[in-house]
């Protein structure tokens, strides 16, 4: 096992060297050790954590000039997957579930469907489909994997989707064709 830093030239490239010394690490015996390194581990975290915390609180403090800052660096993937990991992301889960449905909804319109929100609690959306392509087998499958995919994107700390099946059968108005 080689222990020098490689250095990464992208967070792609970054992410698979920490799977690649992650699975490494797995293979440690010594429980111990692996102790060990899971404290520093999860000690290194909270550090960064604690900073990214500061650089939110900073940029709250400097107004409209620090609020264009955080936008744009919330629009930076990798730092958004920091901001949500440490719980620092400005946009609460239950609006960034409500942004992936409005985002879906016209399409899952024109298949005839809709989805309800039954419940979000601690990090689990619970959904019901609604309406159906009239005559179209795939229709829930559709539906579900439009929503599932919405919700990924929009609200990527959700821990679990659960997604009910079609309330009402064959009572949805899809166009013609299309679910062809």
């Amino acid at each position: 096992m080689t222990t020098a830093a490689t250095p990464a030239s992208g967070p792609e490239e970054l992410m698979e060297r920490v799977r690649t010394l992650t699975a490494q690490l797995d293979e440690i015996d010594d429980p111990a050790v692996r102790g060990r390194i899971d404290e520093l581990v999860g000690a290194i975290i909270q550090l960064y954590g604690e900073g990214l915390g500061r650089i939110v609180q900073a940029l709250a403090a400097a107004g409209e000039a620090g609020a264009a800052i955080r936008h744009g660096l919330v629009e930076d993937g990798v730092v958004a997957s920091l901001l949500l990991i440490h719980d620092l992301y400005p946009v609460p889960l239950e609006e960034r579930v409500n942004q992936a449905l409005d985002q879906v909804r016209p399409y899952m319109a024109s298949h005839g469907g809709n989805v309800e929100v039954l419940s979000l609690e601690g990090g689990v959306a619970r959904m019901r489909l609604e309406g159906s392509c009239h005559g179209c087998a795939a229709s829930n499958a559709t539906l579900e994997l439009a929503l599932k995919r919405a919700l990924q994107e929009t609200a990527p700390d959700l821990l679990a989707i659960e997604v009910e099946g079609v309330a009402k059968p064959g009572t949805g108005t899809a166009p013609p064709g299309a679910c062809a």
